[in-house]
This record gives C-alpha cells, sequence and structure tokens, in this order.
C-alpha cells in the first residue's frame, strides 16, 4: 500500500476523542483496522484496551535477538472536527492530504506502520515495536497502559516535527480555586457575601505570577513559562449575591520544573485570603531528552540520508508522549513529519514528508537494533 492509500484509510475512520467530545467514536474502529493490518505485515500484535472502548495496539517486529530494541509511538485518537465540511473524505490537492487527523497524527502512525512491515521484513537482532495508543489528546491513557507491559532501548515518538529531530517539550498543570460566598438577595448585602469580589486578589496575583514569569530567562528550547487563567465561572442571577466562583487556570512549565513547584506557585495565589481553597488537577511533566542518547544521533543521521541536508534539533511547546516514555527510563526522541492544521478547521500533511519520514525511521531502526 502507497503512503497515502494507508493515510486516507486511517483518515476516514472517526476516532474523535470522547472525552474531549461527547459522543465521540473513540479509538475501536480505527485499532481493530491498524491491528489487522499489522498483523497482514507479519508482525505480532496484541490489542491493549486500557479502558472500555478505548484499545491501544502494540505490533512487534521481531528480532533475531540479541540487539537493541526500538519503540515507535503514534496516537489513533483525534480532537473534534466542529468546523470541518468533511472531516473524514481525504481528499488530495497539490502533494497534500487534508482531513481531520491527517497532519495530528495518522500520516505519522502511516509512516510507523510501513516502517515496520519493512523492518519485519528486514529480521533485524533487535525488536521494533510500534504502540498505536488511545487518548493522547486527553489524558494518555494509551500510552501510560502500555508502558506498564512493554519497554524498550529507545523510543521515537512521532508526532510531526516537519522533518525536524525535537529534543525537548514543555509539561502543563491544571488547577482549580474555588471561592464559597452567601448566597443573598441583592438589596440586603448584609446578609450576601460576594464570591467573586472574593476571587479578585487571585486573579490579581495571577497577572503578577505572569510577570514574574516573563522575567526569567527562557529556556534554550522551548522559550518562558507561562499562565493563564483559562476558565472563570460564578453566580446565579443579577439580582443576587454570588454563591461561589469558580477559577481554572493552566501552568505551561519548561523542562527543569516540577509540578511541586507550580503546587508552591498556586498555593501563594491563596494564601490570606478567605474562603478560597485551591485543588491542583492533571498534571504532565516537561520533556527534555538526552543529548548524547543513541536514537537522537541515529534519527538525525537517518534525516541527513533521507534529505541531504543535517537534521535539525529544536523544541517544541506542545506536551506529547515523549515525557511518558523518557520517564519510564527510554531514551526519547521526537521526529515526524510536515504539515499544518493540527486541531484547525483545515489539516493537511504534506505527503512527501510523510515518505522521507517512513525512510529516515527505517534507517534509524535499522542503526540501532542491527
Amino acid at each position: 500500500m502507497i503512503p497515502e492509500e494507508l493515510i486516507a484509510a486511517l483518515v476516514s475512520i472517526d476516532s474523535v476523542n470522547p472525552e474531549l467530545v461527547p459522543g465521540g467514536a473513540g479509538e475501536a474502529e480505527l485499532a481493530a483496522f491498524v491491528a489487522g493490518w499489522l498483523r497482514e505485515a507479519g508482525l505480532e500484535v496484541t490489542v491493549d484496551e486500557a479502558a472500555p472502548e478505548r484499545p491501544s495496539v502494540v505490533a512487534v517486529a521481531r528480532g533475531r535477538g540479541g540487539g537493541a530494541s526500538l519503540m515507535l509511538n503514534a496516537h489513533l485518537d483525534t480532537v473534534g472536527v466542529e468546523g470541518m465540511a468533511a472531516p473524514f473524505d481525504p481528499e488530495i490537492r497539490d502533494g497534500r492530504l487534508y482531513g481531520r487527523g491527517a497532519y495530528d497524527m495518522k500520516a505519522s502512525l502511516a509512516a510507523c506502520m510501513l516502517a515496520a512491515a519493512r523492518l519485519s521484513a528486514d529480521a533485524l537482532a533487535g525488536d521494533v515495536v510500534l504502540t498505536a495508543v488511545a487518548d493522547e489528546e486527553h489524558a494518555s491513557v494509551g500510552t501510560r497502559s502500555v508502558l506498564r507491559r512493554w519497554g524498550a532501548d529507545a523510543a521515537i515518538v512521532t508526532e510531526p516535527t516537519g522533518l525536524r529531530v525535537c529534543v525537548a517539550h514543555k509539561g502543563f498543570v491544571w488547577a482549580e480555586i474555588e471561592a464559597a460566598g452567601r448566597a443573598a438577595h441583592g438589596s440586603r448585602p448584609s446578609e450576601g457575601i460576594d464570591a467573586i469580589t472574593r476571587m479578585a486578589p487571585v486573579l490579581a496575583r495571577l497577572a503578577e505570577l505572569q510577570a514574574s514569569l516573563d522575567a526569567r530567562p527562557p529556556h534554550p528550547l522551548v522559550g518562558a513559562p507561562s499562565v493563564h487563567a483559562s476558565q472563570i465561572e460564578g453566580g446565579q442571577e443579577l439580582s443576587s449575591y454570588p454563591a461561589r466562583c469558580r477559577l481554572a487556570l493552566e501552568r505551561r512549565t519548561v523542562p527543569g520544573e516540577t509540578v511541586d513547584d507550580v503546587r508552591r506557585e498556586a498555593e501563594a495565589l491563596i494564601d490570606g485570603i478567605e474562603g478560597v481553597e485551591l485543588s491542583v488537577g492533571l498534571a504532565r511533566e516537561p520533556f527534555a531528552a538526552d543529548r548524547e542518547a543513541a536514537v537522537v544521533d541515529a534519527i538525525a543521521r537517518g534525516v541527513e540520508a533521507v534529505t541531504g541536508l543535517p537534521a535539525e534539533v529544536y523544541g517544541d511547546t506542545p506536551w506529547m508522549d515523549a515525557a511518558l516514555t523518557q520517564a519510564a527510563g527510554i531514551p526519547t526522541v521526537v521526529f515526524g513529519p510536515a504539515g499544518a492544521g493540527a486541531h484547525a478547521a483545515e489539516e493537511w500533511v504534506d505527503l512527501a514528508s510523510v515518505e522521507a519520514c517512513t525512510e529516515a525511521l527505517v534507517a534509524c531502526a535499522r542503526e540501532l537494533c542491527a
């Protein structure tokens, strides 16, 4: 199967993450397609269900033994399709394939599948392990579950990088602050406590925190850390004192920062303010590759062999599953094809870059797993 046919087949299957869009199709149909394709290609296939109807696919191109193993990681799920006329009807124009997930990241998944099929025929010394995972766009239950049962000596997370070699990305922490008031008729101020005005000093401190983050020297690869108020809600109606006000915030972290650092910052936001409570929610650590890791050098050499140009090494801002594989003790790098429109109404991938990505993955695996 040529790359554009496989990408089109993947894009045509709805795999919208149901945690992001209630009623979303989820990964089951796409996982079944990927598992069947890889079985036909001769790989050993296991379906790992991290949660009901949230399957991941793990396929192994088994080696002869005695060599290093390489994990190729791509996610099955996509974000929603609001504003898209025909999100699951892939269209090819001017060397680009359009459709939901084409760029983020079904083209990467196709590159992994095609590379793994070719490497299976090579019978390398080490195993090549393809992990096509659920739920990366929300809580990464797929990769977290897979890493409890499978490992490797190195990993490439194939998020789209424009054929550049990504060695760092930001993390994030989500938190909520709730201010309690007392509901009362608007004409009776002695009986009411305004929860919304109780939140005012928190917002002022949040602005001060952002200013202090702006003043720090930026990370050389991913830039500055940041914080912002994502959502705020409260009150019942105009004629009543609001009984509660809820603020949700997001803190983007850079390599070297920890969740505990962010927790201390968030606690300082509410220090001394009556009737206000903090809860820290989902947190994901930032990622920084070991620049001396063999996988970083091997994929860079693969890129140069395919493109004829030295690989560009850089850092990116969005969080990726690379942080999880690295934290599991697997030296990791991020590398994938080119395109645009992740999470946007128009999304596309450059088909020539998918072929180059596939060739670079094959070259990297042949070097590491020989």
